[in-house]
């Protein structure tokens, strides 16, 4: 058998696992993730550091490539097809963690910064954002807020924000970690 013959072979195969897959055929689906599962996380595992989030969007990649099977034209291998899905998932993922990083390094030039971070695509989901990010902040406690907004919105430093609430340095920055990792939290419910 010649290279030619193999790889027709494979995307019969594959070819044959899909159209089982979204004929509901549970054992193909299960074959489809232990097969391509292992390979796929060491692909993702390449570019994002740590193992919780390659395994989430290693899940994501796997849910949205059964979402598109119907449509997917087998002009491809269903490896690169995942990797290619893999590689927007990783774009989405980076994409968020540089807006959450943007967003408590500079919250006070957060307006203009949104328009930087977004392409095309995204700016017509701007004012969501603003909204989530509004919202998000309303969901932490008073305290949370406040200190937020301190560090943030009026830039004072951690030993002012003690000063100003009357907290030891050490609380200070103690509570405004704790504030920055719920509105983490919070961002992503």
């Amino acid at each position: 058998m010649n290279e030619n013959d193999s790889a027709t072979k494979n995307t019969m195969e594959e070819r044959k696992i899909v159209e089982k897959i979204l004929s509901g055929d549970e054992k193909s689906l299960r074959f489809f993730y232990r097969h391509f599962a292992p390979p796929l996380f060491s692909y993702v595992k390449g570019k994002v550091a740590a193992d919780e989030d390659a395994e989430e969007i290693v899940q994501d990649t796997f849910l949205s490539a059964v979402e598109g099977f119907r449509d997917f034209a087998f002009r491809c291998r269903l490896f690169t097809y995942l990797c290619s899905i893999a590689n927007h998932k990783i774009i989405d993922f980076y994409r968020k963690k540089k807006l959450k990083s943007v967003f408590f390094s500079h919250l006070s030039d957060f307006e203009p910064l949104v328009s930087t971070l977004l392409g095309p695509e995204e700016r017509l989901d701007e004012e969501f954002l603003r909204e989530k990010i509004r919202q998000t902040f309303e969901r932490l406690s008073p305290r949370y807020q406040q200190i937020l907004k301190l560090k943030y919105i009026d830039g004072f430093s951690v030993s002012e924000i003690a000063a100003k609430l009357s907290l030891s340095f050490k609380s200070a920055e103690s509570c405004l970690f704790r504030a920055r990792k719920a509105f983490i939290a919070a961002y992503a419910l």
